[in-house]
């Protein structure tokens, strides 16, 4: 005799789709939010590796969709986040979550949520909040293909700045349900208010206020035009800080993915945004700052440091032999990659670094080696050790170093009875010509500046100077006082030197001024 089983009908169940989008650094990723309603104990389950603060985004749905006038689901709602092995981060998920719970219900028409990416984190009261990184997402959103993007009233402007995608601004969730099919009058609420906008600086010091200091101006324009790095070593007040600081105004105005990346890293950063940014940043962070401070990183998010912040723009490090030596030597990475890559156990976030750096020193702790009074207390070790905390691969990786003197009562006197030499709105035009210069030389490469252009493009026949140009460089690398990467250091000087004196290819003058701008005792 056969026996056959009793046939047990499935249990009615109900599931939804939505989508937010999950951020890595300033790359992103679609995320599949799923909700699902079984026959199980009522309750509210949230999976797909959430951290803290998106786990307890099921209080503040609860409490939104309730005061948006619709009642939770009685029966277990399941929600996951797809792909489930990726961490994320941040109350972003609110209104993804929120409108899938209410499309299990019913309530909103799953076809009219299409393909639609929604961004928001949700107030208690149902309003709609501005989250951190909302131009990276709609970035991440468009090269996905999606064709429309739901974010806060106070987000709208940022999300237009992308082009390509729908962007759909509702003040909060009843007024997005009432829009795609809840039967419900609306009501009129008061737009949550974001971040406060972060406002470049147009007004750059002038090069003009600069007393004395020629050299340290000089080396100042070349670093501008061919974005070389920069070490200035002096005493307190000759003039380190107030040279740095006139750099991002001899800077061009940043354009393409440059400027878009900069305001990514802003945006990402929580400031408001209401424009593409144009004008290089400037980072100058306290000598006490930690690696991740710098570097970026984070124990949930990974944030990114100084070095990201800075990209496209300066990073200026005051008192340079007074950070943390890990720390120094962290920026050996970026300075080469233009890029960098923060790992941590569960996640990884890539950031664009691609900055100029600054460092500013004193000759010794006490300030005053090298001064004209001579009054040093410092015993000869101890000045060594001191500036030896810039470890040597670091300086190998910086193309200028200047020493700074200070000014003298000559020169005050000088300076009031004559009008300034230079002026950053001409040395702005030295720079850009000499940029045009390198930027039709290398045309069709994948460089623009001299500092992108790797050594095998230098040393090659149809580009090096002539030998007897090239001869100073080649006796310095055979005694050892200088490295191959810093002999390609050179050679790029040397190109800078040129295309600001307008000539073809670096002479013997011009390798033999950017020996003497690399040297240590410059």
């Amino acid at each position: 005799m056969t026996t056959v089983a009793p046939v047990v009908a499935a249990l009615p169940r109900s599931t939804a789709r939505a989508a937010a989008v999950a951020l890595e650094g300033l790359t992103g990723r679609i995320v599949e939010i799923e909700a699902a309603l079984t026959n199980q104990t009522p309750g509210f389950k949230l999976v797909g590796l959430p951290d803290t603060a998106l786990r307890e985004a099921q209080a503040r749905v609860r409490s939104a969709v309730e005061h948006s006038g619709f009642d939770m689901p009685s029966r277990h709602l399941t929600v996951n986040l797809s792909p489930a092995a990726v961490p994320k981060h941040g109350s972003g998920f609110d209104l993804g979550i929120a409108v899938a719970v209410l499309a299990t219900a019913g309530v909103i028409d799953q076809a009219a949520i299409g393909d639609a990416v929604l961004m928001g984190e949700l107030g208690l009261d149902g309003r709609l909040r501005p989250v951190p990184g909302v131009l990276p997402a709609v970035r991440a959103a468009v090269r996905a293909g999606r064709s429309r993007i739901v974010v806060p009233p106070s987000s709208l402007v940022e999300a237009s700045l992308v082009d390509g995608i729908e962007v759909v601004a509702v003040p909060s969730l009843r007024a997005l349900a009432i829009r795609w099919g809840a039967d419900l009058e609306p009501v009129d609420v008061e737009p949550v208010a974001g971040p406060p906008v972060l406002r470049e600086r147009r007004a750059d010091p002038d090069l003009a206020d600069v007393i004395g200091n020629a050299e340290g101006v000089e080396a100042l324009i070349v670093a501008a035009a061919g974005g070389h790095h920069l070490l200035m070593v002096g005493p307190p007040g000759a003039g380190k800080t107030m040279l740095a600081t006139r750099l991002p105004g001899l800077l061009p105005d940043l354009t393409g993915e440059a400027a878009l990346d900069a305001t990514c890293v802003a945006s990402l950063a929580g400031h408001g945004i209401d424009r593409i940014r144009s004008r290089p940043p400037w980072q100058a962070p306290h000598h006490t700052a930690t690696e991740a401070a710098i570097i970026g990183g984070g124990s949930g998010r990974i944030h990114p440091g100084a070095v990201t912040r800075a990209s496209g723009g300066v990073l200026f490090l005051d008192e340079a032999p007074e950070f943390g030596a890990a720390v120094l030597d962290s920026l050996r990475q970026p300075l080469e990659r233009g890029r960098v890559s923060v790992h941590r156990a569960a996640a990884r976030a890539d950031f664009p670094a691609r900055f100029q750096l600054v460092l500013a020193a004193n000759p010794c702790p006490c300030g005053q080696a090298g001064t004209i009074d001579g009054r040093c207390v410092c015993p000869p070790a101890v000045r060594q050790r001191y500036l030896g905390r810039l470890s040597g691969p670091l300086l190998d990786r910086i193309d200028i170093r200047l020493h700074v003197d200070r000014v003298t009562a000559a020169q005050v006197r000088l300076a009031g009875q004559e009008p300034p030499r230079v002026t950053t709105a001409g040395a702005r035009e030295r720079v850009s010509a000499a940029r045009r210069r390198a930027a039709d030389r290398l045309a069709g490469t994948p460089w623009s500046i001299n500092s992108e252009v790797p050594g095998s493009w230098l040393r090659h026949p149809d580009h090096a100077p002539d030998p007897s140009a090239r001869a100073p460089l080649e006796w310095a690398l055979e005694r050892g006082t200088l490295s191959l990467r810093g002999h390609d250091r050179v050679l790029r000087l040397a190109w800078t030197l040129a295309d600001l004196a307008g000539a073809d290819r670096p002479g013997r003058a011009e390798v033999g001024r950017a020996l003497a701008l690399r040297s240590p005792d410059a």
